[in-house]
């Protein structure tokens, strides 16, 4: 099989594809296999999303499990003997372009001496008036465990997160329904749309909206339960 590698240290999982009938390439790959940490997973959802990826931890940055070595999941995937997950893109829309991120989308407040303040639309109805604060997180189920968490102190299992940073106190974190779109419209600003850890973002001046929802995008991911792994995480962080 051909795939593209990507990530950090490359050199130390080089050795471990030709023994396994893995090819790397430039051109013409049939999966995508990374490397590394969250980063370099997000980098190959947005850049090679019609690809099937495999998430590696790279053990110099992140050890891991016996089970989730690099060489014992190479063997998994070769065999066939990994789940396959698939997960949905968000979609930020705005005239100004589009974002899709598969953990969350985020406006913040540019000026960060200054709260942002914005109108929230849940679904065609007025939900808030005028939000004041740093800005507002919509995440999926696999990004509840990042940017959401951090908001929040918690995560979820079904639908989507809609977090409030450093927000109003009237103002509580709402878990919505998968098909639910959000309209954010900018009566102070400017502010900024990131999607995950994509270096584009969209800026909006007073007056301009943008949409965040589900999209229509997916991309699949082999591993990625061995990628989460609570085990690992325990000796990442000497626990």
């Amino acid at each position: 099989m051909k795939i593209k590698l990507l990530g950090k240290n490359l050199d130390d999982i080089r050795p471990l594809l030709e023994s396994r009938s893995l090819e790397e390439t430039e051109s013409g790959a049939e999966a995508v296999i990374t490397y590394g940490g969250d980063g370099a997973l997000l980098g190959a959802a947005r850049d090679f999303s019609t690809l099937p990826i495999l998430a590696i931890r790279d053990a110099a940055t992140a050890p891991t499990c016996s089970l989730h070595e690099a060489g014992m999941v190479l063997d998994r995937f070769v065999a066939g003997d990994l789940k396959q997950t698939v997960l949905y893109k968000l979609c930020a829309e705005s005239a100004n372009g589009t974002l899709y991120g598969i953990n969350d989308l985020f406006l913040h407040n540019i000026n960060r001496t200054s709260s942002l303040r914005f109108q929230v639309k849940i679904d065609g109805e007025l939900f808030a008036p005028e939000v004041r604060g740093d800005g507002v997180c919509l995440s999926t189920v696999h990004g509840s465990s990042a940017y959401y968490r951090s908001i929040t102190g918690g995560m979820f299992r079904v639908g989507m997160g809609l977090a409030f940073s450093h927000a109003n106190a009237e103002i509580d974190h709402l878990i919505l329904d998968t098909s639910s779109v959000v309209e954010l419209t900018i009566i102070r600003g400017p502010g900024m749309v990131i999607a995950d850890n994509d270096p584009e973002h969209l800026q909006l001046e007073n007056g301009e909206s943008v949409i965040f929802r589900k999209s229509e995008k997916f991309v699949t991911i082999f591993g990625l339960e061995g990628f989460m792994c609570g085990a690992c995480r325990k000796i990442r962080h000497g626990i």
